[in-house]
């Protein structure tokens, strides 16, 4: 579900005081990191996740959000923030 940008808005402020769960090693995007990252997002919804340093840091994070079936909330910097709503007693009311 795509986000707008009120949406988005609100889980930038969610996210300010969270801390990165996952990091990306020099190996990049590989199946456990995948793997924990579906695990994260399961329990969390809302997450940041730290990405390697270089030129390709926004296209790193975009496959990692198609990866999981997840919405790129923001980049900034080598911090990606990653949104992915539950079916079901989800923690976030999101603004319309």
């Amino acid at each position: 579900m795509p986000l707008n940008s009120r949406q988005r808005q609100f889980l930038k402020g969610q996210a300010h005081s969270l801390n990165p769960v996952v990091m990306l090693g020099n190996d990049g995007i590989t199946e456990g990191v995948i793997k924990e990252l579906n695990s994260s997002l399961d329990h969390h919804e809302l997450l940041k996740v730290r990405v390697n340093a270089g030129d390709a840091r926004k296209e790193q994070a975009e496959e990692l959000a198609a990866a999981v079936n997840a919405e790129l909330v923001q980049l900034i910097g080598r911090v990606a923030v990653l949104f992915r709503q539950k079916k079901e007693d989800s923690r976030f009311i999101l603004p319309r």
